[in-house]
């Protein structure tokens, strides 16, 4: 079992030539029975993030796979912020593990149509989280990688001159972008959860006494430290997050319409690519997701033909409320409107389970639904 482990912690290596050499073995030990694997469940996760952008648990695309075959999901996929680097290894593991996949792609996008509304980007009118999911590859043709590197520009950019900000808020403790984030990436796409683990070694580094290490976080973000698992557990991470980033926070910017593609322009740019354009859900309780109608015939209109649900976080166990009438509403509405239902945990944040509780009773009915649309994505990426 020491080495299965061991092969296991090698598929998270920055080194890909590690990575496939250690999911080569873990396949052979899976074909000669020392490692054993489930049969197939109903059980789909189509929404996880990869350390190509940020995963709160370190995984790769080969990881992914690999235990995603190993809890016996009936498909898996991935899906990155403004890149599509992890795709054709995810999509090459899935294909040697005989796991159906596929992989996606997140960025933000500007609607027009809803630019005094907020819609699932909180506190940002106009400004929504969008995806395009089923990509039959990685590897794009020149004009759509000018595309895609617009977007991950454009992010990048929006991180340094957030790190300039903080900076100043934080000191003397300081990140230098190159030395201090990049390295925490394989590809260089760092985001803010990057930022905020860099800040957290960073604090940690500079003050070596636990006491002036508690007292200097307590006094930045106006929380008693000694509840915010010190010195880079998820709550502090979570904080540093929320109140230096986020709306509101010393180094947030309220974005404008004119810093992100249009639904329009990125939904062309996904059909071109092979994808498939997705509408994404957050709860249905803003102005914009409340014309759930309205937005679903805006994006509808320039080509989106799914949605995206991270169900976990839409419902309490036991609980008729607000959240879960508007997830079995939007439901209805995408069964009725035609639009697949693209469902995962996304593993971005710590907490996030590997796969949704499809066995609570809140969930039940919706198990083929969501199975049905996995596997339209599935089929789709096979036929691209």
């Amino acid at each position: 079992m020491k080495k299965i482990e061991q092969l296991e912690y090698q598929l998270d290596s920055f080194d890909a030539a590690v990575r496939s050499e250690a999911l080569k073995k873990l396949w052979e030990k899976a074909q000669n029975g020392e490692v054993q694997l489930p049969p197939v469940s109903n059980f789909v996760n189509l929404h996880c993030h990869t350390f190509f952008s940020y995963n709160t648990y370190g995984y790769s695309p080969s990881k992914f796979a690999w235990l995603a075959k190993k809890s016996g999901l009936a498909a898996a996929g991935v899906v990155d912020f403004d890149v599509l680097d992890g795709a054709d290894e995810f999509l090459a593991a899935a294909k040697m593990l005989g796991l159906k996949a596929c992989a996606g792609m997140e960025s933000r996008v500007f609607v027009p149509e809803f630019a005094t509304r907020v819609i699932n980007s909180p506190g940002e009118p106009g400004i929504a989280y969008h995806m395009g999911v089923g990509f039959p590859k990685g590897t794009l043709i020149p004009s759509l990688k000018k595309f895609q590197m617009k977007l991950f520009n454009t992010a990048q950019q929006r991180n340094r001159d957030l790190i300039g900000l903080v900076n100043a808020y934080l000191s003397p403790v300081e990140l230098n972008y190159e030395k201090d984030v990049l390295p925490l990436t394989p590809a260089g796409n760092a985001t803010e959860r990057h930022i905020c683990l860099a800040y957290a070694r960073k604090a940690q580094q500079h003050f070596d006494d636990a006491a002036a290490l508690s007292h200097f976080w307590t006094q930045k973000l106006g929380t008693n430290a000694a509840e915010l698992q010190l010195p880079e557990g998820a709550k502090i991470l979570n904080e540093i997050r929320t109140k230096t980033m986020k709306r509101g926070g010393i180094g947030y910017v309220q974005p404008d319409g004119g810093l992100f593609p249009t639904m329009a322009d990125m939904n062309k740019f996904i059909l071109e690519a092979g994808g498939i354009p997705t509408l994404t859900w957050l709860d249905g309780t803003s102005e914009g997701e409340k014309a759930i109608e309205e937005l679903a015939d805006v994006a509808i209109s320039t080509g989106a033909a799914a949605l995206n649900i991270i169900p976990d976080r839409n419902y309490t166990p036991g609980v008729k409320d607000e959240k879960l009438a508007n997830l079995y509403a939007v439901v209805e509405l995408a069964e009725r409107r035609g639009l697949l239902i693209i469902v995962g945990t996304e593993m971005n944040s710590p907490g996030n389970k590997f796969v949704d509780s499809f066995d609570a009773a809140e969930l039940k009915p919706f198990v083929p639904i969501f199975l049905k649309g996995a596997n339209a994505v599935y089929t789709h990426s096979q036929r691209s």
